[in-house]
């Protein structure tokens, strides 16, 4: 199906050894989707307890592999996105008997790593963030010093960062710390995110009224599943095919312009990609 427009799931995971992989890349493409970034899976969820930041490359290398099968039948193409998913923090904390700042040094170590790869062209940003969920003061100062230390990353590699936060409309304060960092505001994603946000750039959930609002407000956002590639939770958190399937009632119901915004001119902005051009290699 095609929608004669560039189609960006701009946040899920694909798991080729226990998910569906790349069928459901075939799924997307099939109803019209034509770009993804692909964020690896946390760490744990690939059999990975790391000790050294060099454990996380074994995580980084299967979610290049899988993008590197997704943009061979996708129209357009996949990138990697990489990083530390902040919810480790409580595995290393509660269930491993890590310090709150032995974890976020380790963390800290995995980011490094990640970086290497948008140093060398194999991934195109960095993802990080801090707990959604209630953790000690000392382990939310932690989760902030891997945050800080991510958005450093991506000033010095000169790429986006994606965050996986706390529910909020209002991240002025990573805003802040981004420009300390030297990394502009626009260039923070806040994956999950509604269509209120201000502070950084929104990832909005693709729920048709939280785009319809994200679409009116004239601002910049993306789109986004965080499909999770779970077979024992089936579709969480939304299906491969949805971001084409709100991609066509976007357009049907007249929101032409909001359509580019979210699928070429956001993603140009914040990642530096071009999802036409990509579309004739």
């Amino acid at each position: 199906m095609d929608l004669d427009t560039p189609v960006l799931d701009n946040h899920l995971h694909l798991d080729p050894e226990h998910g569906q992989g790349i069928d459901a890349v075939e799924d997307f493409a099939r109803v019209g989707g034509t770009h993804l970034l692909v964020v690896n899976k946390p760490s744990w969820h690939l059999g990975v307890e790391a000790e050294v930041g060099e454990d996380f490359r074994a995580v980084f290398e299967t979610t290049l592999a899988v993008v590197e099968r997704a943009t061979e039948v996708l129209p357009g193409r996949a990138w990697p996105v990489l990083g530390v998913h902040p919810g480790l923090v409580s595995r290393l904390v509660d269930e491993r008997g890590f310090e709150p700042a032995e974890a976020r040094d380790l963390m800290c170590d995995g980011l490094d790593v990640a970086a290497e790869y948008v140093r060398t062209g194999r991934a195109l940003a960095v993802k990080s963030g801090r707990p959604h969920y209630d953790v000690s003061d000392p382990v939310w100062e932690a989760s902030n010093d891997v945050l800080r230390h991510a958005l450093s990353l991506g000033a010095d590699c000169d790429c986006a960062v994606q965050l996986h936060t706390e529910s909020t409309e209002d991240l002025t304060d990573v805003a802040t710390w981004a420009d300390e960092c030297g990394l502009p505001p626009g260039q923070v994603v806040k994956h999950y995110a509604g269509p209120r946000l201000v502070g950084v750039t929104p990832s909005v959930m693709s729920e048709p009224d939280w785009l319809r609002e994200a679409a009116e407000s004239g601002g910049r956002f993306l789109m986004e599943t965080d499909f999770i590639d779970d077979p024992d939770r089936p579709g969480a958190v939304l299906g491969p095919k949805t971001v084409p399937r709100r991609v066509r009632t976007l357009l049907d119901e007249g929101y032409d312009d909001a359509v580019r915004r979210a699928h070429v001119e956001t993603p140009r902005r914040v990642y530096g990609i071009d999802t036409e051009a990509t579309l004739s290699d």
